[in-house]
């Protein structure tokens, strides 16, 4: 297929008869249907009375989905005065890591890859007896439920065995990836003030290997009181200072039979995990997200939107600074095998994810826009008969994107999933049963009522508007660490609007009326030339399907009284860049969008500046070219990158 024909709404991929009633979310539809919760047997139905009835669906769902709860609640949802004070399964109690933690029998649960290392892989029993081990002895280091660890982890089952033991005790988690640096480190962790932190000695980047004992040695120094460090080295498993603390538990090694694991009792809305925001704008937030609540979210998305079955292969290239680690993670409570990844995703080779997933016969493969566009590039990739779902998050996927997943991967449902930190999980994601539409998310989460708000606050359809969301829902953090009165947390999400209670998220969106939605990009990246907003996601869905441009960036200088456009790009190293390089984007972006969207100005870059988790960052390159400090470079995945923008003098 060519770039032209993927018009609006096209069709690429739409679910067989037998993958809909093999598809879980196909069995709970017909489930709900047959008790007579619902009465037209449609998604549509489906989605209207999950976000109607918010306790009939929420019963429904932790039953079908298996939510292990060690004592049953006395209600589903207990309103309060507003949205953020209502009160999720009162009175129930359960145990994260009992409900992930697999069988300890012989079946492949964890896969582990990275740079430099050898494939490994944990059977439940294995995982199961570290688990136990590393949970007795952090209990034997005075950690009790509701202290924090934090790990500073390479991507790897030491980072899932030291969650599972942390939770298994009722202690939050906390986690944040070494390349964060002193300073990043430092800025989340002396916030929690942990009581152990996990922490990688080294590991290798593009067969380069970096040491991290001294870095985040010199970041938790800052910490009062400073933490117990304890060094994972994944190149000597069995032989490194994790191994020694495991030994510390007085629980042999022994794999003949399990250990036992003394599951802490939790309440449902009890702490579970503080994740960071990305930290681009101020001292990174931190987020606190409830036991049950991200238990419950996560088995709806995995098991009904993502169709994860027991016995399938997960594999989400992700860090442990990135919430879809967390996401990933979940998937172990669904019966599903987890691979991870450390490394660079395109050493030796751009196809080194791909053929991971083909000799792993992964099922579900997770990845973001800026791999897939590399991958585009780079040509053809591995393939195999077992992949069902490709999904794809950290920015919006564009139709070249699309285009390209189709025609290396035809029978995969493309996945976009789209959502936040702010709520561990998603408000739009996939779903088995409708239709992939080119440069669409498929549907609204099951229980998410989410709307599109235009300039008067009014929900809109088929038309651009601030994605809100206007009724409770589960995934809603608990809270801020250390906001007592709750000031940051609202600021942060309910405050936009005065006098109204609902959840701003900060994407703005387009919601159709097949119920797909569009992300034109983040709220505080929109332009306003000439006061009219322009997402810039539709810039990049026109400029990057041009042949010589790799990656682009789009924001707004002050221009006199008005905002002009500025388009930055970086180009393939085989083409040498002339005025008519910039005539040619100019020309296709007014032919294919307006001419508000046409940028003043178009100029090459050596790179564009990137969150760790993958997105773009308009807001420090508007700083820089707008002659601003740049602030929190730590939060950058490459710093470097800043150094064009700065230098610029744009008149």
């Amino acid at each position: 297929m060519s770039v032209t024909s993927l018009e609006p709404n096209k069709i690429l991929w739409r679910p067989s008869a037998d993958s809909l009633s093999r598809s879980l979310m196909g069995q709970f539809l017909s489930r709900v249907f047959e008790k007579g919760l619902i009465t037209d047997k449609s998604w549509n139905a489906l989605y209207e009375w999950s976000i109607r009835e918010t306790s009939e669906f929420w019963a429904e769902l932790a039953q079908f989905t298996r939510v292990q709860f060690i004592s049953p609640a006395h209600a589903i949802y207990t309103p309060g005065a507003t949205m953020r004070q209502g009160r999720w399964f009162p009175g129930a109690t359960l145990n994260f890591a009992a409900n992930l933690l697999p069988r300890p029998d012989d079946r492949e649960v964890l896969v582990a890859y990275a740079e430099g290392c050898e494939r490994s892989s944990w059977s439940g029993l294995r995982l199961w007896n570290d688990v136990a081990r590393c949970a007795a002895s952090l209990r034997a280091a005075g950690v009790d439920k509701g202290d924090r660890v934090a790990g500073v982890l390479s991507n790897g089952p030491e980072a899932v065995i030291a969650m599972l033991a942390a939770t298994s005790l009722g202690a939050v988690w906390s986690s944040c990836s070494p390349d964060f640096g002193t300073r990043g480190i430092a800025d989340r962790l002396t916030q929690i003030q942990p009581k152990i932190v996990f922490a990688t000695n080294r590991y290798l980047y593009s067969g380069k290997s970096i040491e991290c004992n001294e870095m985040i040695t010199a970041a938790c120094a800052r910490i009062e009181p400073m933490p117990r460090l304890v060094f994972v080295d994944h190149f000597h498993r069995g032989s490194d200072g994790f191994a020694a603390f495991l030994g510390e538990s007085g629980l042999d090694g022994n794999l003949s039979s399990p250990h036992p694991i003394k599951f802490e009792s939790c309440g449902f809305d009890d702490p579970l995990y503080i994740l960071f925001s990305s930290g681009t704008t101020g001292l990174p937030k931190c987020i606190v997200h409830g036991v049950g609540r991200t238990l419950a979210q996560h088995k709806k998305e995995l098991m009904l939107h993502s169709d994860v079955h027991p016995g399938d292969k997960l594999f989400y290239f992700t860090t442990c600074g990135w919430m879809m680690w967390n996401w990933m993670v979940s998937a172990l409570s669904c019966g599903a095998c987890i691979v991870t990844f450390d490394g660079n995703p395109a050493h030796p080779s751009a196809s080194r994810l791909w053929d991971i997933c083909a000799a792993e016969r992964v099922t579900h493969f997770g990845t973001s826009p800026k791999f897939i566009a590399a991958s585009m590039h780079a040509g053809p990739a591995a393939r195999w008969r077992d992949l069902r779902v490709i999904l794809s998050t950290g920015s919006p996927l564009l139709p070249a994107h699309f285009e390209w997943v189709y025609d290396n991967y035809p029978g995969v449902q493309l996945a976009s999933i789209s959502g936040g930190t702010d709520i561990v999980s998603c408000f739009m994601l996939g779903n088995p049963l409708l239709p992939v539409r080119v440069g669409a998310i498929q549907a609204a989460g099951l229980g998410m009522a989410i709307e599109a708000w235009n300039s008067d606050n009014k929900p809109v359809v088929g038309e651009k508007g601030e994605l809100v969301c206007v009724r409770p829902f589960v995934s809603m953090p608990i809270g801020f660490f250390n906001d007592n009165d709750g000031a940051k947390y609202r600021a942060a999400y309910f405050d936009h609007y005065p006098g109204q209670d609902v959840w701003r998220h900060g994407d703005f969106v387009e919601i159709g009326a097949d119920g797909g939605v569009v992300v034109y990009g983040r709220s505080d990246a929109t332009l306003n030339p000439g006061g009219v907003r322009i997402g810039t996601a539709e810039i990049y869905r026109s400029v990057e399907t041009i042949d010589f441009v790799i990656d682009s960036i789009a924001v707004g200088q002050d221009f006199g009284d008005d905002t002009r456009v500025i388009l930055f790009v970086k180009v393939s190293g085989s083409h040498e860049w002339t005025d008519s390089s910039a005539d040619r984007i100019k020309k296709k972006i007014r032919a294919e969008l307006t001419p508000r969207h046409v940028p003043a100005m178009v100029i090459p870059v050596k790179d564009i500046p990137y969150t760790r988790s993958g997105k773009k960052i308009e807001m420090v390159v508007t700083q820089a070219i707008n002659g601003r400090p740049v602030t929190n470079r730590e939060s950058i995945a490459n710093p470097e990158s800043l150094g064009d923008y700065e230098r610029l003098r744009l008149t």
